[in-house]
């Protein structure tokens, strides 16, 4: 993860992505590696198409399926998932078409050039190692410098307040709602900022439609993040 020195005497903004719909899009890779994992290390073919992804973390996702197939919920039982999901993960997307969604590296690159120091980081549900994955794919995770990922906590609301505190220690010094961002492309993420007073820049490139998003009041709302403005979002 790439290093941040703050400057000046201006106040550190932390802005917080999402992956899966936000920064990334992998063609399915994600619910491939799910569906494989159990049918080699469980030894059933499970419905994908009969749980949501998308705004959920991992662990709240594994569970599900576990609870609709008779699965004992147990810890080991959710170690040997993911100790074979992070394997299928990795060989499916290296075979997929998978892509960096429209106007990433033009955002990110705005706010490092923004007037405002700024901190980026990782607000997801995928586990930490999945979240690697997925993004030294596509060459992208050395640019957060914090996270907070689905094995930090099951809750995605809980986890907006982990990358908080993580954001706060990270920068010694105590961040306030008002200066974090959530960048994300469901109503979970909205919600998650919410609960932390953060604000919400919603993109309609994933998980969500642009109507379904703008119904739950997001601070700004874009089809792609070819239309945010960094300068804009982090005044």
């Amino acid at each position: 993860m790439r290093i941040f020195v703050t400057t000046g005497l201006k106040v550190a903004k932390l802005v917080l992505f999402d992956v899966d719909g936000t920064l990334i899009r992998s063609r399915g890779a994600g619910v491939m590696a799910f569906g494989k994992t159990f049918e080699t290390e469980f030894n059933i073919k499970v419905d994908t198409n009969r749980v949501k992804f998308s705004g959920r973390t991992d662990p709240s996702i594994v569970r599900e399926f576990f609870r609709i197939y008779g699965i004992d919920q147990s810890i080991g039982n959710f170690q040997r998932f993911f100790d074979t999901y992070v394997f299928w993960l990795d060989y499916l997307l290296k075979r997929s078409n998978g892509e960096i969604l429209k106007g990433v590296w033009n955002f990110i690159n705005g706010l490092r050039a923004a007037d405002v120091p700024v901190v980026i980081g990782i607000l997801t549900g995928n586990i930490r190692l999945g979240a690697e994955i997925k993004l030294r794919h596509f060459q992208l995770w050395d640019e957060f410098v914090v996270g907070a990922f689905g094995d930090d906590h099951e809750d995605r609301n809980t986890l907006a307040k982990i990358a908080q505190e993580r954001g706060s220690r990270y920068l010694n010094k105590q961040l306030n709602g008002s200066d974090i961002i959530v960048v994300g492309d469901t109503p979970h993420d909205i919600a998650c900022a919410r609960a932390i007073g953060a604000k919400a820049l919603a993109v309609a490139s994933g998980g969500a439609e642009f109507d379904e998003l703008k119904a739950h009041s997001p601070d700004w709302l874009v089809h792609t993040l070819i239309e945010a403005d960094p300068e804009l979002i982090l005044t």
